[in-house]
């Protein structure tokens, strides 16, 4: 009875301990694009993160034009997203502050291995205008995109329109398919009709050489056109006074510090090796401006006027070593 008495007291007070542990954590919720969360990048992530700091780092993954309305609403502490159009609207209606570039990659546009359209060779613009040319030609879809407005839907629609396209009527086309879902769904609709998409690197990554679901061949990437950059934002607290900015800032110190960044770089390398990165670290890029990458970034990325990944007038004056 007092081998029991013993037992019973010791799961009582450890289980006590860490119920105690579990909620003296500070909760962190950041919402994010589908293409980072699918790749198990930030599982890793929260994972290294919460190693170091007692706080509970919880993402949803939701897509950019989504996480971009929750961060408005005040729904959640920050966001990882790849839309810099919508990024600045966020920053210029005063609800996000302190954005940070954090990584890169570039989208693709895959499609089957056959390549009915013919686009190989072709840059994205030449690409899509021999999709439309295919597509008009046929009974079944020949194009699925997000149609989510995420971050790659918002990258689509500059590809049509760069084209000379209308986006509006090209997306009413029979052929022209869109999954209304994330990525990850995206890429298996495309699969299922032998279609053609546009996809970020690393979701099709993930899903043809790693969980090999689709089988679908990657046709183009690596160029300007294609050029994918994610950046952090805190929701600003002067408009939601109860989120957790102090929290968002020391994630954001994390994934920008040489720790955080190393661990963006390195995701995926025994997976994919060196020449299938799912994502590349942009901080020191950026800041070293050495490259034609880096160049294209900030022609790309970098928002106000002047350009600056962020304009001073959206920065918190407490924590200027964030941009030194």
């Amino acid at each position: 009875m007092i081998i029991i008495a013993i037992i019973a007291t010791s799961l009582i007070i450890s289980g006590t301990f860490a119920y105690l542990q579990y909620f003296s954590k500070r909760r962190l919720l950041v919402s994010t694009t589908t293409s980072l969360y699918e790749t198990g990048l930030l599982t890793e992530v929260e994972r290294v993160f919460e190693s170091k700091y007692p706080i509970d780092l919880q993402f949803t993954a939701a897509g950019t034009g989504i996480a971009i309305e929750q961060a408005r609403n005040g729904d959640v502490d920050a966001v990882l997203v790849h839309a810099p159009s919508q990024e600045e609207n966020l920053l210029k209606q005063g609800f996000g502050s302190c954005r940070k570039i954090i990584a890169y990659n570039f989208f693709t546009v895959i499609g089957p291995q056959t390549d009915p359209a013919k686009i190989t060779g072709l840059n994205a613009t030449e690409a899509l205008k021999k999709i439309v040319e295919y597509g008009r030609n046929q009974t079944s879809k020949v194009w699925f995109s997000r149609g989510d407005n995420s971050g790659t839907h918002t990258k689509e629609q500059s590809l049509w329109k760069s084209a000379k396209f209308n986006y509006t009527l090209v997306s009413a086309e029979t052929w022209y398919g869109s999954a209304g879902s994330g990525m990850g769904e995206t890429l298996l609709k495309a699969e299922e009709f032998s279609a053609y998409a546009l996809s970020d690197i690393g979701t099709y990554l993930k899903f043809h050489e790693k969980d090999q679901r689709i089988t679908l061949n990657s046709f183009i990437g690596e160029k300007y056109e294609l050029l994918n950059v994610y950046s952090a934002i805190a929701v600003n607290q002067t408009r939601h006074k109860h989120a957790n900015f102090n929290d968002t800032i020391t994630f954001i110190k994390f994934i920008t510090s040489d720790e955080g960044q190393q661990l963006i770089e390195n995701f995926g390398k025994t997976d994919y090796g060196q020449s299938g990165r799912l994502f590349h670290s942009a901080v020191q890029l950026v800041k070293q401006n050495s490259t034609q990458i880096a160049q294209w970034i900030i022609k790309y990325a970098f928002i106000g006027a002047p350009k600056s990944e962020c304009p001073p007038e959206y920065r918190d004056p407490r924590i200027p070593e964030l941009y030194n």
